[in-house]
């Protein structure tokens, strides 16, 4: 057998952790508190806020800290954004009245010793125009109100900056006499360019490996047809393997479990060394997707037919064709490459490239074979995606899948098993990321539900419609056994369902301010709805 199933077994492997990996997000600029109620005078959302540092009138640097519950809006845009002097608070905690006179100035101010509302209260009474206060970690902390603190009127801005920007500040205030900054909060934009982007590629990939699944089955309906003719009864008695794994209705039930516990090691284990091993799964699956479709690619051209349809014997490998032979290098290489430099500004499209690759591929060997096996999956996938984003929190304290998503705790930008754009017009930058089970399972459907052209030789039509039990598992296509066409059919509804359901999915994004969305949540009930 071709190299194709022989090595595309190790795509196979790697898709329980492809489909752990279920969420769209694009990082939080509002952060939501559930513990600390919000009352009169403290009802502020914990905003991020930039806070660039101006020495002597020219910007050296810039911070990000968090605004409190308490005290006014900050300003969105930075040309509103005024320059105002800092001062060091004497003493450092503000808890009691400043001996130095302030005049306007941003104060800053050490965490400790009073309450945050206490420290504000006494720097507005000085005469400070906002206050910035130092936490005593890396981290930010959310400032909220005590619980006696019933009756909150602060007029100047609060935010908090963490330790290194407040040794930053320091610093510079000692080697210069005019320290000033600006503190805004920039709105992210309605729609972002990386979203269209994803958008499309994510709809692209399905899209394109329907009617790749679709032609690969027609090409073997016609091979199959000339056996057929050849002796039908000798080839309808014979098993023929054609490469597909198909899945059941208990295979279905079972990715919750398998994945969720996937999920939970992942969430557990979450370290350098174990991304590390992630990225040589993703390598290994990238290069054999990539290998796959550029020997598809180029086999449809006339100077690589005959080096597609000439094999040779590898050990262990079996008949390997001598295009595969060429392009595997290549391969290995590509992946290799991005492996090294992954943590390149620009190495997100050479991930995205082996990311594609390899749904499309995985949706190649991969399929239901009816709609209530797909129904299933997808009813499944909807409450996994539905706990692991949103009701795990109440059992593990943090959202799994977007901790998991973003490499929380591994020093990394995150897990490979992403497709991600960098944000080109957020004034907060980060990515759109789509997890690959976000495409890969409701790809399933979509491809399942596409039309194959009706075969040219009317004889095996009539034995294959009339033997249901001896289709070939390659046919096995709604609207194909249906008689219907494109419009009557099932597929251009499915795209046009699925690619609504993402659009919601970024559409709920936004509305989040960025929070972590189950993008399954809203494709699933356009997909098995439409």
């Amino acid at each position: 057998m071709e190299l194709k199933n022989r090595t595309l077994y190790c795509s196979l492997c790697a898709v329980t952790v492809l489909l752990c990996s279920s969420a769209v997000f694009a990082g939080d600029i509002v952060h939501h508190d559930d513990i600390a109620p919000k009352r009169p005078g403290c009802m502020n959302n914990f905003v991020l806020v930039k806070v660039p540092i101006w020495v002597d009138g020219k910007e050296i640097m810039e911070f990000v800290g968090v605004g409190a519950r308490f005290g006014p809006t900050l300003e969105s845009k930075e040309k509103r954004a005024n320059q105002t002097k800092v001062a060091l608070a004497d003493p450092p905690d503000c808890c009691r009245t400043p001996r130095n006179k302030l005049t306007g100035e941003v104060i800053m101010v050490h965490r400790g010793n009073c309450s945050f509302v206490t420290k504000a209260n006494v720097a507005e009474a000085a005469g400070a125009s906002a206050i910035i206060i130092i936490n005593n970690q890396t981290e930010l902390f959310k400032m909220v109100c005590e619980a006696n603190e019933t009756e909150v009127r602060i007029g100047i801005p609060v935010v908090m900056l963490p330790q290194d920007a407040g040794a930053s500040l320091r610093r510079n205030m000692k080697n210069s006499s005019h320290v000033s900054i600006q503190m805004y909060s920039p709105q992210r934009p309605l729609v972002d360019v990386a979203e269209v982007f994803l958008w499309l590629m994510a709809v692209g990939t399905i899209l394109c490996s329907s009617y790749w699944s679709a032609y690969s089955a027609r090409e073997a309906a016609i091979e199959q047809d000339k056996l057929l003719k050849d002796g039908s009864e000798e080839y309808l008695n014979k098993n023929h393997s054609s490469g597909v794994v198909d899945i059941n209705t208990t295979s279905a039930v079972f990715f919750v479990v398998i994945a969720s516990c996937f999920l939970v090691m992942l969430y557990k284990l979450m370290s350098y060394w174990f991304i590390e091993i992630l990225v040589v799964v993703f390598c290994i699956g990238g290069v054999e997707g990539l290998q796959t479709c550029l020997v598809a690619l180029l086999s449809c051209f006339r100077w690589f037919e005959h080096a597609a349809e000439s094999f040779v014997k590898v050990p262990c490998l079996g008949a390997v064709s001598y295009l595969t032979l060429a392009v595997s290098p290549f391969c290995i290489t590509f992946a290799v490459l991005w492996a090294v430099f992954r943590h390149v500004s620009f190495t997100w499209i050479a991930q995205d490239i082996l990311g594609i690759a390899l749904i499309i591929t995985v949706l190649q060997i991969v399929r239901v074979p009816n709609l209530k096996v797909g129904t299933v999956l997808l009813s499944c996938a909807f409450f996994y995606d539905i706990f692991w984003v949103f009701l795990s929190k109440r059992l593990f304290h943090k959202s799994v899948m977007i901790v998991v998503a973003r490499g929380d705790g591994s020093g990394e930008d995150g897990i490979p098993m992403l497709l991600k754009i960098p944000r080109m017009f957020d004034p907060w930058g980060g990515y759109s990321i789509i997890g690959f089970g976000d495409i890969i399972l409701p790809g399933l459907l979509v491809a399942f539900s596409l039309r194959i052209p009706p075969l040219t030789i009317s004889n095996s039509e009539t034995i294959l419609r009339s033997n249901r039990c001896f289709v070939p598992r390659d046919l096995s296509r709604y609207d194909w056994l249906s008689n219907k066409t494109l419009k009557t059919g099932y597929f251009l509804y499915a795209m046009l369902a699925y690619g609504l359901g993402l659009l919601i999915t970024y559409v709920a994004l936004n509305l989040m301010d960025g929070h972590g969305q189950p993008a399954l949540l809203y494709i699933v009930p356009f997909t098995l709805g439409m």
